[in-house]
């Protein structure tokens, strides 16, 4: 979702340094605007004041403006510390005096999507058709499927990866058995990737269909990069994979639930979005969408059981 923002520094010659977390930090090796990555040593939760100082020790002397893209506190710290005369951010969490360059954050109900909401810190007021656009060659593709081992039958595009996991929770996860169905619709490998958390949801999927080959827990976000790259299509739920997806501009289907893709949709042609709030031959109507919620509140979740594994299908049209 960063990457428009990035794109857009760089064309105006900006030398793009970025630091993240070690979990997502691998994605911006596929955008080559960026010129370094630093990984930054922090867990959840807590401020960590120790190693939030020691890495603005390092980046002292180094930078004339840092781009504060996550709202908390914390974020604004290293940057501040590390004397980076412009700061640029949103006001977050009482920032004021942490940053040098402030956006008023915007009503929920006038949000935009993520992408135009980082890509307004670069001072651009035309932000229309911005998309993020990752790039991961080839030989890296080839060299990922060697090293899992996939490359007998799968060169070219053959197999299909389905992301089943959605980290925020089971509101915004397709139920496992309509996985399951949906990979038996398919004459091709399906793959699943996902974290080491949703290993047990994965082996569910791949236990119940046949052709599926259960990666969750395996692979890096770099081996998962490559996959996805390589791939037919994806399915995916509203989750970091499919914007990842998006980014490399693979056909996909998203399937939405307690989230909205008002704000955080897929950006790319080859995207298609099922989400039933949007679907007016669908009734009852779902009054309850978006709620948001980790957890249905009301214990059914029919945004996402009632969409239905032959509907995916339909839209990619692979089966």
């Amino acid at each position: 979702m960063t990457e428009p923002l990035l794109r857009r520094l760089h064309a105006r010659g900006e030398h793009l340094t970025v630091a993240a977390l070690p979990w997502v930090a691998p994605i911006y090796r596929a955008m080559p605007q960026v010129s370094e990555i630093v990984e930054l040593p922090f867990a959840h939760g807590g401020l960590q004041w120790r190693a939030r100082r020691q890495i603005a020790q390092q980046l002292k002397g180094r930078f004339d403006t840092a781009y504060v893209l996550p709202n908390s506190l914390k974020s604004a710290l290293v940057p501040l510390w590390a004397d980076i005369p412009r700061r640029i951010g949103y006001l977050g969490e009482a920032r004021v005096g942490l940053l040098t360059h402030r956006l008023k954050n915007p009503s929920k109900a006038k949000r935009p999507p993520m992408v135009a909401l980082y890509s307004a810190l670069s001072g651009d007021t035309d932000l229309a058709g911005d998309r993020p656009q990752l790039r991961w060659p080839q030989a890296e593709q080839a060299r990922t499927l060697a090293r899992l081992g996939l490359g007998v039958g799968l060169e070219g595009g053959r197999h299909v990866v389905f992301a089943p996991g959605a980290e925020y929770g089971p509101a915004k996860r397709w139920p496992a058995r309509h996985f399951a169905a949906l990979a038996a619709l398919f004459d091709a490998p399906v793959l699943l990737l996902g974290s080491a958390k949703e290993q047990a949801l994965c082996e569910e999927i791949a236990a119940a269909a046949p052709r599926v080959r259960n990666l969750a827990g395996q692979t890096s976000l770099l081996d998962a990069i490559g996959l996805i790259a390589s791939a037919r299509a994806v399915v995916s739920n509203d989750s970091g994979l499919m914007h990842v997806a998006a980014g490399l501009g693979v056909a996909q289907v998203a399937v939405f639930g307690s989230s909205s893709p008002e704000h955080t949709p897929p950006l790319s042609d080859r995207a298609q979005v099922i989400w039933l709030k949007r679907d007016a031959a669908y009734q009852p109507p779902l009054d309850c969408a978006p709620c948001f919620e980790r957890v249905c509140l009301l214990g059914h979740t029919r945004c996402l059981v009632d969409v239905s594994p032959q509907r995916v299908s339909d839209a990619l049209g692979l089966s």
